[in-house]
């Protein structure tokens, strides 16, 4: 399950995010699990977060997790989705789709010309699309941004 914006505050939260720089960190090479440098004259760049995650800026919104169903994709409840709405769900890939009327991410697979939504978790089975009343998929996930 998926914790959904108002519709409202949702595209009010998306054209904010996208008039400002949503986060900027200072990078100059990738971490090392050694000793770490103190030199700032070393900094090269600067790593624009909107640059790195969103794509298609119009077609891509957020969205928070909720539940334990993708635990083993690495997406748990607080985690914050990045998803685009302009790629097609294809084999394999985790997407937001809507069941009659309640928001789900679940894996994409298509077999033997039959489409099921899989969880990443043991606990949950596979739904069968054809057997579902209301269906649409809304975007494909592309980044999970959650804290460690």
């Amino acid at each position: 399950m998926v914790s959904v914006y108002s519709l409202c505050n949702l595209k009010s939260e998306l054209m904010k995010s996208y008039q400002e720089t949503a986060a900027v960190v200072s990078s100059s090479n990738a971490p090392v699990a050694g000793f770490a440098s103190t030199a700032d004259e070393h900094m090269e760049h600067r790593i624009d977060l909107n640059k790195l995650l969103v794509h298609k800026k119009e077609a891509t919104f957020f969205l928070r997790m909720s539940g334990n169903s993708m635990i083993g994709a690495g997406m748990f409840a607080g985690d914050i989705l990045v998803v685009d709405r302009s790629l097609k769900a294809s084999f394999g890939r985790v997407v937001v789709a809507c069941i009659d009327g309640e928001f789900v991410v679940k894996r994409f697979i298509k077999r033997r010309g039959k489409v099921f939504l899989y969880s990443e978790n043991n606990k949950y089975q596979a739904l069968e699309v054809s057997k579902l009343e209301e269906f649409s998929i809304w975007g494909v996930v592309t980044n999970v941004i959650h804290k460690v």
